[in-house]
């Protein structure tokens, strides 16, 4: 049993959350603490609760954050912090974010903002955009820098909070380590063992019993941090009888200082390794620690900080290792195979020697992964060269790959070629045309990227060539390496994030109780901090409640010969199985067309398409169960990419294009994939059924955004009328559109399961990925007919949308792709087509922006293609394009209150373009093998739901008889702050605080028929409904307000419930006519940095202004805009999925699937909210909600500057005009663009010559 399940579940602590169950996100961290026998002392580290065995923590202290403060108690300044600077949104990573900087402050309590920002590395957060916790964390450290922004404008702020109202910190204050574990730590160790149902847990207590016992059970696996065989038990369903746990024995905890290295026990951590490093490196001459100044530099990237404090040396790259009373060295024979050593199964590893550096000795390591911080390496390296004395010659060269076979490689060849060199160009070209040839990978090898890690190996070998060239040159006083080729050297480095935020103030003589317009903090932001906001899965488990896994297909398009449960009734706990057999109403469903199944009966269309579930005890005994069941399949031919579509095709046209092209100076072809995304929003999908025992009724408790739709369809399954049927939303751990439809099949499942007992299911991270889809990916071909001068004359384009194996929402998706075809550019002759692309993969949905980014990224893609060939800046090009107001689209709407121009402006002014560019320009002519990228970018986005019928809201407002006012509405709270606005419109409405209001939950049994909280609508509509009830309660109190007009809020009141006034009142709006109520328009400017020899990037700079008419709440509203802007740097720049040929998901979890981090936010963000721009069409001249989607497509600046830096890059070989570049940059494609002589020696294989291990989909 896992920590995490040992307090949720026996102990009934909520606040640690479950993200991931792999040790990648964080939302599970608690601070281990213990007396270290060893070290003499108490140490305390950050910890996966969801990979930490229970059994793990014998003599220790653990912390959580239910433990450290309260909302009604008191609050501990690391979660008010976080809170009150707005680092909280959808809040499930909060309670992570906490113990992670908690941890840091106890053993540092004035840390620098790197301890800071190293802290972090292991946590994710998908709402925020980083900006904001870090902001606020920064008042801990030793100096603060706020990046605020002098403005002589009144008119304009740019502070969200006041930091010198934060309570202190008081490390005095903390609660001490229990005496009674210190004494018992310091007592002599003895063996431990602990017997679960099928494990047995053995802790030895000395190096005699270890081996007693390995020789015993010589297959028994060896655990530490349990940071790989939790991971292995879990997800690859391995089962380890036998588990030995030598973490306390003392051999394995020393650290020996010996001439020739530094000795280290096995179970010696991460962590430790790198604090005697550090130590060493800091003492000892700098010819000594060359290779513990590489190993270090992995240390930062390796993991994140929660799994370095647990994982032991054993698991990082070593030099030399000794097992039993041997020693051998770490050579080529050390791997005989994947995850396989030499060791013998009677063996153990005792020790690792790392060992000094000479004089003439020069050592590297390398490695690039997709994402810097907390990744697993594409390709790594480890290169020694040692010199003959006093010269440049090669006396011993040994170079080492991983990731270019299932084990390390060492090109023996190679290196006897280089042997007896003078380190210069010829070794350089020798090295590299030997490398080429030597260091080889199949075309079809697993991982991929192929012609990427070729390169790789070149690109490495000549850094580490130009690095030794610099330091042959200092210590033998050669030539110096110029400037122009010496960045190729310099190690990965971003400085600390600074930020500003601009927003307008509140006009003079606004009430202080009237908050529309403040940045106010959100109102769950303190209990999420705390740990106390309550989510689906933290509902306290009801009498006999029991729980349900998935089964699920592992094939993509077949049919189903036979289900066999045998072995699984064997499994303790069970209790039943359900299929499609057992659904009492429909099993046919679907949130716009049915046609899906609830459980697929005869035959089975995607991979993780549900076939049935498993209910049990538990969730543990429900998941072992699902996985035997076996399933006997007649398999079909998949199809994964475009072959067939979905009718009907949609075509929308403006002008004529014929007769365009033939005005056109030119015309252009070219096409653009953009690759899926998954929303990973924080908390999994989750559904809490209860049986109410008559007349078929039914609660759910339910994480999704559309609660009307989730009671129709549980209705439709247990056929009975919906009104049997209650559905409740307290609030979600993050949606962005992956709870708008596919949340149902999990609720439909759990439904039919709960007929007699509650059940409960709350899917692993790598079942959500795997049924419940994603972001469409989009082909788009275009063809473009301009003058020489830049101005576009004709456009024919053409989208194809992955829909997957239903159609879910992809026709209004695809829509709305067309509505945005052109972005912001007026085109005279526009002609677009839509088709729906019907695939054996699951059903991809709706997804932030909605199809609307997919739409803007393609017309992107030729507004570069025009520039580039045109030769013209490409911001002079978008510029002369840009709508004016009163154009009219495509779809024949006049644009009104058009602000694009505005936007234009002051993002030009903020971000000193003009300026930058030309900085740009001077660093690319100093530099061959780096270069930075300028763009910038507008965005105009409709805001309604272009299906007409769903832009309604309903709401319900009640007033108590103590003046608390019970507000109800149609829309769901997922971290966007929606409730949070709404109390503010109530309040400004009814005159009174906001205090005096609260939103307990959303549920289909106060509001009725609700639209779903998407679209960036539900503000906009919820507002007005929640301000109509709030207009029909005054009436009816306004004539108690004119006889009593000294009297207060709670005389009124009390005088209308005593004249029997109803104090009561339902709330109604609808909007229709146009394609769109209105538009929402921004523009964003970006610089950044790429390394042409790996791909590696970084944003140096964005600016963002953004018009959201009046800002109800610009604290929201500006962490809505960075939020989006980082969920879109993920779209376009990182995130990728991977799908084999057979239609199987092959980034399951945060290991594989990565969301930007900490390190990915720029190094420069200024956010400004357009001023002086009120919205007639929305509440309170705001629009409010219209800050969630369009945002996002500001991310494409940071691609377009990608592609300007690769522009650069490519006119060093001698290459210009347009080229192809694909959605996301990733390092691969970024690399791959950036030809030169080392990606001439490794092509790509022929297509259709091998079976690819992902296929593009």
């Amino acid at each position: 049993m896992t920590l995490l399940t040992y307090l949720r579940r026996k102990l009934g602590l909520t606040g640690t959350k479950l993200g991931c169950a792999e040790g990648g996100c964080g939302a599970c961290t608690v601070m281990i603490s213990k007396f270290h026998p060893h070290l003499k002392c108490i140490v305390h580290h950050a910890v996966n609760a969801c990979l930490a065995p229970v059994c793990s923590l014998h003599h220790c202290a653990v912390i959580t954050v239910d433990g450290i403060g309260t909302v009604a108690s008191r609050l501990h300044p690391v979660q008010e912090r976080i809170a009150k600077a707005h680092g909280s949104q959808c809040g499930f990573c909060t309670p992570g974010m906490v113990m992670s900087m908690y941890t840091l402050l106890r053993n540092n309590p004035e840390p620098s903002m790197v301890d800071i920002e190293e802290a972090f590395q292991g946590n994710l957060c998908r709402c925020t955009g980083y900006r904001p916790i870090l902001e606020g964390y920064k008042t801990f450290a030793k100096v603060l820098d706020f990046g605020l922004w002098y403005c002589e404008d009144p008119t304009v702020l740019n502070q969200m909070y006041d930091p010198s109202k934060f309570i202190p910190l008081d490390p005095t204050q903390e609660v001490i380590f229990p005496p009674e574990l210190l004494n018992l730590g310091k007592q002599p160790p003895r063996q431990m063992k602990f017997k679960g149902e099928r494990v047995l847990w053995i802790q030895p207590s000395t190096l005699t019993e270890l081996l007693d016992l390995k020789s015993h059970y010589p297959e028994s696996k060896l655990v530490v941090g349990n940071t790989e065989v939790g991971i292995e038990m879990k997800f690859k369903n391995l089962l380890y009888p036998v588990i030995l746990a030598p973490a306390y024995i003392s051999e394995l905890n020393s650290v020996q200082h010996t001439k020739q290295g530094i000795v280290f026990g096995a179970a010696c951590t991460l962590t430790l390794l790198g604090e005697v490093l550090r130590d060493a490196v800091a003492k000892l001459p700098t010819y000594q620690t060359e290779v513990f100044k590489a190993i270090l530099e992995q240390l930062r990237w390796f993991a994140g900080k929660q799994i370095r404090n647990v994982a032991v040396c054993l698991e990082q790259t070593i030099i030399k290792y000794c097992f039993k009373f041997g020693a051998v060295l770490m050579d080529d024979n050390f791997f005989p195979g994947y995850r396989k050593t030499a060791l013998k199964p009677e063996e153990i590893l005792l020790s690792i020697e790392i060992p000094y550096t000479k004089k003439g000795q020069y050592f590297s390591a390398f490695k690039q992964s997709p994402r810097q911080e907390d990744d697993i390496a594409i390709v790594t390296c480890g290169m020694n060269v040692v010199f003959k004395e006093g010269s440049n010659i090669v006396e011993k060269i040994l170079l080492s790959f991983g990731g270019m076979a299932p084990t390390t490689v060492i090109p023996k060849t190679t290196c006897k070629k280089l042997i007896g060199s003078a380190w210069n160009e010829k070794l350089l070209e020798d090295a590299c045309a030997s490398l080429a040839e030597e260091m080889v990978l199949p075309p079809s090898a697993p991982g991929g990227m192929v012609p990427y890690r070729r390169t790789l190996t070149l690109s490495l070998f000549f850094k580490f060539y130009l690095t030794v060239k610099h330091y042959l040159a200092v210590d033998l006083q050669h030539e110096v390496l110029i400037r122009y080729y010496s960045s190729a050297t310099e190690l990965f480095h971003k400085d600390s994030p600074s930020s500003v935020q601009l927003f307008q103030a509140v006009p003079p003589g606004q009430s202080s109780e009237d908050f529309v317009g403040r940045p106010i903090m959100h109102l769950s932001a303190l209990k999420q901090a705390t740990g106390e906001a309550v989510y689906c899965d933290d509902i306290p488990c009801y009498e006999n409640e029991l729980h349900l896994a998935l089964i699920t297909s592992t094939k993509a398009h077949a049919h189903i010969l036979s289900i066999d449960t045998g072995e699984a009734m064997t499994v303790p706990g069970v209790v039943a199985f359900v299929f499609a057999k057992d659904i009492p109403g429909s099993n046919i469903t679907g949130p716009a067309f049915y046609d899906e199944s609830v459980l697929a009966e005869k035959m089975v269309t995607c991979v993780g398409h549900i076939v049935g579930a498993v209910v049990a005890d538990t969730q543990a005994h429900a998941q072992r169960a699902a996985k035997v069941v076996k399933i006997t399949y007649d398999e079909l031919k998949p199809i994964i990419s475009i072959q067939s579509f979905y009718q009907p095709v949609r075509t929308m046209k403006k002008g004529d294009t014929a007769q365009g092209f033939k005005d056109s100076d030119h015309i252009l072809e070219g096409e653009i994939h953009i690759g899926g995304q998954e929303h990973f929003y924080l908390e999994t999908n989750c559904t809490v059924a209860v049986p109410k025992g008559e007349d078929g009724e039914m609660e759910l408790f339910v994480s999704t955004q559309t609660a009307s739709k989730t009671q129709a369809l549980v209705a439709k399954a247990l056929g009975v009328p919906a009104n049997r049927i209650v559905c409740r939303v307290k609030r979600m751990g993050g949606g962005f559109g992956g709870k708008e439809s596919r949340s149902i099949i999990l609720s439909t499942v759990v439904a039919v399961a709960a007929m007699k007992r509650p059940v409960r299911c709350m899917l692993d991270r790598d079942e959500d990925m795997l049924v419940t889809g994603g972001r469409h990916p989009f082909l788009g071909r275009y063809k473009v007919g301009y003058m020489t001068s830049g101005k576009i004359i004709a456009l024919d384009v053409t989208f194809y949308a992955n829909a997957g194996n239903s159609k879910d929402l992809s026709f209004s998706i695809v829509e709305r792709a067309l509505f945005h075809m052109e972005n912001s550019y007026n085109i005279p002759h526009v002609c677009g087509t839509g088709y729906m692309c019907k695939t054996n993969l699951p059903s991809n949905t709706a997804f932030r922006g909605f199809g609307g980014p997919q739409g803007m990224m393609v017309a992107e893609s030729w507004m570069s293609d025009v520039a580039l060939a045109c030769g013209i800046p490409s911001y002079e090009v978008r510029r002369m394009n840009l709508y004016n107001e009163g154009d009219l689209t495509p779809f024949n709407q006049r644009l009104e209150q058009f602000t694009i121009g505005k936007c234009w402006e002051e993002c030009l002014d903020i971000s000193n373009y003009m300026k930058r560019q030309g900085a740009v320009e001077e660093f690319n002519r100093q530099h061959r093998w780096t270069k930075r990228g300028l763009s910038i970018i507008p965005t105009k986005f409709g805001i309604s739901f272009t299906s007409v019928f769903l832009n309604q809201a309903g709401a319900l407002v009640h007033i108590y008889t103590d003046g608390s006012v019970l507000l109800t509405h149609g829309g769901t709270e997922m971290g966007q702050g929606l409730h949070t606005k709404m109390v503010q419109v109530a309040s400004r409405a009814l005159g009174i605080p906001c205090s005096k209001i609260f939103i307990s939950e959303t549920s289909t049994n106060t509001v009725a028929n609700t639209s779903p909280t998407a679209a960036s609508a539900s503000s906009d509509l919820n507002g007005m409904a929640v301000y109509n009830a709030c207009q029909t309660l005054l009436q009816r109190l306004e004539p108690y307000k004119v006889k009593n007009p000294k009297g207060s809020w709670e005389d009124w009141v009390n005088a209308a419930y005593f004249d029997r006034v109803n104090l009561s009142a339902n709330g109604f709006y609808n909007n229709s006519g146009r394609a769109f109520n209105y538009f929402s328009y921004g523009v964003s400017c970006s610089e950044v940095e790429i390394d042409c020899l790996t791909g590696r990037q970084k944003t140096l700079h964005t600016t963002i202004v953004m018009d959201v008419g009046k800002s109800l709440n610009p604290a929201i509203d500006i962490g809505q805009v960075e939020g989006a802007f980082m969920q879109g740097l993920g779209l376009f720049t990182l995130e990728e999925l991977h799908y084999s040929p057979q239609g199987s998901l092959l980034t399951r979890g945060p290991g594989m699937y990565k969301i930007p981090a900490f390190g990915d936010i720029p190094v420069e963000l200024q956010v400004s909210l357009l001023r002086d721009s009120p919205n007639d069409k929305a509440i309170f001249s705001s629009k409010v909600r219209a800050v969630g989607e369009p945002p996002l497509f500001m991310a494409a600046s940071v691609f377009y500057a990608i592609k300007d830096a690769i522009t650069a890059a490519r006119s060093e070989s001698g290459l210009s005009g347009p080229f192809r570049l694909d959605s996301p940059a990733t390092s691969e494609r970024i690399r791959n663009a950036c030809e030169d002589r080392f990606t001439k020696l490794c092509p790509p294989a022929e297509p259709g010559t091998y079976t690819p291990w992902a296929v593009r989909v």
